[in-house]
């Protein structure tokens, strides 16, 4: 099986020119995560992709580093942000199993569809907070496994049958890893790692991509 690296490199390109699938619960959480910066604040953002979201921020804050698996993808980053004038982010390759991203305490980090792609997020979440200040933010969005009861939905339909195509899809190279959870086991997670849980909601409902604002618990 091909490293996460790999295989995002290897779609990096159709991957910048895709539009966003939901726009209505993306611009929404924009908007959140905008709610919670100040112009001072060092912000690092983790799995950027192509660095659509960091460009979006960058005007509201200090500084963002963005930081993703793929060179590629970071490669592709680091043109937009040249194109439209962007200074204020620092673009780097790195795997947030294995290194932590950039230098010092950040007032806040951001992982927007990252934690179910990550074999450990529970490792990931403790890295995380180590890099944030005493009572700095961690604002996430992951999709998680619909409730039972919830009923069905087109996304849901395709959720399930995209989980029992994995794994083949896996070994051809045609997708990465992906760790599906339930909400209340994710939430679990973040506030085991150090963080007191804020503010949360599924944007959109179904399949639920959890939106989860959380601050690091001084001590």
């Amino acid at each position: 099986m091909q490293t996460a690296a790999k295989f995002w490199d290897g779609i990096a390109e159709k991957y910048a020119k895709s539009p966003i699938r939901d726009m209505e619960s993306y611009t929404y959480t924009l908007e959140r995560t905008r709610s919670y910066l100040s112009p001072d604040d060092r912000v690092l953002e983790l799995g950027c992709g192509t660095g659509s979201t960091a460009l979006l921020l960058a005007p509201r804050v200090g500084e963002i580093t963005a930081s993703d698996v793929s060179p590629a993808m970071i490669a592709v980053g680091r043109r937009k942000a040249e194109a439209e004038g962007v200074s204020n982010i620092r673009f780097t390759a790195v795997d947030v199993l294995d290194e932590a991203p950039g230098e010092g305490e950040y007032d806040a980090v951001l992982a927007f569809n990252l934690l179910h792609l990550l074999p450990d997020p529970e490792r990931a979440l403790r890295r995380i907070a180590a890099r944030l200040k005493p009572g700095g933010l961690f604002i996430s969005k992951t999709i998680c496994l619909p409730e039972p009861g919830s009923g069905w939905t087109r996304e849901r339909l395709v959720l399930t049958l995209m989980r029992g195509a994995l794994p083949v899809m896996q070994l051809l190279g045609k997708a990465p890893f992906v760790r599906f959870t339930r909400i209340a086991e994710l939430e679990a997670m973040v506030t085991a790692a150090g963080f007191r849980i804020i503010e949360t909601g599924n944007y959109p409902v179904q399949p639920p991509r959890r939106y989860i604002v959380a601050r690091k618990v001084a001590g």
